[in-house]
């Protein structure tokens, strides 16, 4: 049996987990590096997936009439194909010519919602496309997750390899098409990009975003993107692990039940300002800033483990 985590630890793990969430520069090390440097102990992965349920309400909230949206035009234009009618169509040398139609403000506005509620559509099943990879992945391999892929070694080497890739995203990405230019082809590679994130270090939100800066996505576009990906895959990750989380067999830091759910609401309040935050800053800035971050943070992990002041596992 593990170590009973503290009330400390817990409000500490759960600061952590919504501060870094969002940022290219992965959650799940954070959590991970802190507990074994303080507290020589591993929070554990179980711990990790539940307290991402509430950086990922904090998603919810703040994408809430995006998610409306997208949700109301999936359902809403299935539903219409599905009760649809065959039509005759009339050939095109018997249909009646006119002149365009003046593009009123009300035509405008018709115009603008057709076609918001077309990439609505399109964005949710890019969603649910990308996210299958993942699932069939984290599911496979859920044993090796929680128990070879959180070792530190792996973890920081992860950090700086993976800050290479984001800066090449950044330097080799054109960043000239907008979300409403999202296609099947970016769904499914940015949802390949997202199983990378099954490994420490890696970053969820970095892997997807630098997927989608390759594609030649704007970067606003592919972080909001990236947001919205993530819901259903770190939800279902964060339900399935809750079982673990709150009946803890193994060693480690074993949080309670009350320190879970704290945890996790301070993982809310700190991950919805995150959120915000990040999105005004990727609309100035690149993700440079946080690949110089991740090569010292992946040196130093490497120092501590090389000189033996942290274990590995």
């Amino acid at each position: 049996m593990g170590e009973s985590m503290t009330w400390v630890q817990a409000l500490i793990l759960g600061l952590v987990q919504g501060l870094t969430e969002f940022l290219p520069i992965s959650s799940s090390a954070h959590l991970r590096i802190v507990s074994a440097v303080f507290w020589d102990k591993d929070a554990g992965a179980s711990f990790t997936a539940v307290t991402q349920l509430g950086t990922e309400a904090a998603v919810l909230v703040y994408f809430a009439k995006d998610i409306g949206r997208i949700v109301q035009a999936w359902f809403g234009v299935n539903w219409e194909k599905l009760t649809q009618r065959n039509r005759e169509t009339v050939p095109i040398t018997d249909q009646v010519t006119t002149k365009l139609p003046v593009m009123t403000a009300d035509r405008l506005a018709a115009h603008d919602a057709r076609a918001q509620r077309d990439l609505d559509y399109r964005v949710g099943w890019y969603v649910i496309i990308a996210t299958i990879p993942i699932g069939i992945l984290g599911y496979l391999f859920k044993d090796e997750i929680r128990t070879g892929a959180r070792n530190l070694w792996l973890v920081s080497f992860m950090l700086i390899a993976f800050a290479l890739v984001i800066a090449a995203g950044e330097h080799y990405g054109r960043k000239i098409r907008p979300i409403e230019q999202l296609t099947t082809r970016d769904g499914l590679v940015m949802g390949l990009a997202q199983c990378l994130a099954l490994v420490p270090g890696v970053s969820r939100s970095g892997a997807t975003s630098t997927a989608g800066l390759f594609l030649g996505l704007e970067r606003e576009a592919a972080v909001r993107f990236s947001f919205l990906l993530a819901i259903p895959a770190v939800t279902a990750s964060g339900l399935f692990s809750l079982p673990d989380a709150f009946a803890p067999a193994g060693e480690g830091l074993n949080a309670s039940g009350p320190q879970l759910l704290v945890a996790t609401i301070v993982a809310f309040l700190v991950g919805y300002a995150s959120v915000a935050w990040l999105l005004k800053f990727v609309s100035k800035h690149s993700l440079n800033w946080f690949v110089g971050y991740r090569i010292v943070l992946g040196l130093v992990v490497m120092a501590l483990l090389a000189t033996g002041v942290v274990s590995a596992t």
